[in-house]
């Protein structure tokens, strides 16, 4: 099954629906780019980039005892930089202008994640399942904790636990 096509769409569909987005990607949690439109930036490091701040902000979380990882802010002088969870293996980062309507940005890329979060387990079922196609109504793959069953929620890691 080849969600990236269908993911891109997905970024591309995010685009169009927030102004002052200038670009967009889809990773898996440890780096790996699943889709991406971002535009002048590198695609694969800032993959890497965003699977390091991603492993910051999942120690950050638990240190604090905030729950499971959902999104990451960053705000520079130039403009915006936000990660949410997309289910427990992939994230969305998106990238903004300064001008962009913060509120607007987290509503539709949450909203981006959560379908970001279906693609990517749905892929993750297929491999699982021997690479064939499944439907959607076979059981989705289920996650470690259920906190993590969430979509767009990664799963907590624990001190010790790796």
């Amino acid at each position: 099954m080849a969600v990236e096509p269908e993911v891109f769409d997905e970024l591309r569909r995010l685009r169009t629906r927030v102004p002052h987005l200038t670009g967009s990607l889809a990773a898996s949690v440890d780096g790996l780019v699943l889709a991406q439109d971002t535009g002048g930036v590198e695609p694969e490091g800032l993959a890497a980039l965003t699977a390091a701040a991603l492993g910051v902000a999942l120690r950050v979380t638990d240190a604090t005892g905030r729950g499971a990882f959902r999104e990451l802010v960053v705000r520079g002088e130039h403009g915006y930089v936000a990660t949410y969870a997309a289910g427990p293996t992939a994230v969305l980062t998106v990238l903004a202008e300064p001008r962009a309507n913060v509120g607007r940005l987290h509503l539709e890329a949450r909203r981006a994640g959560v379908r970001i979060a279906e693609l990517a387990e749905g892929r993750a079922a297929a491999r699982q399942s021997g690479g064939g196609d499944r439907s959607r109504s076979a059981d989705p793959v289920r996650p470690r904790s259920s906190e993590s069953g969430r979509s767009g929620v990664l799963p907590s890691r624990r001190p010790g636990t790796g």
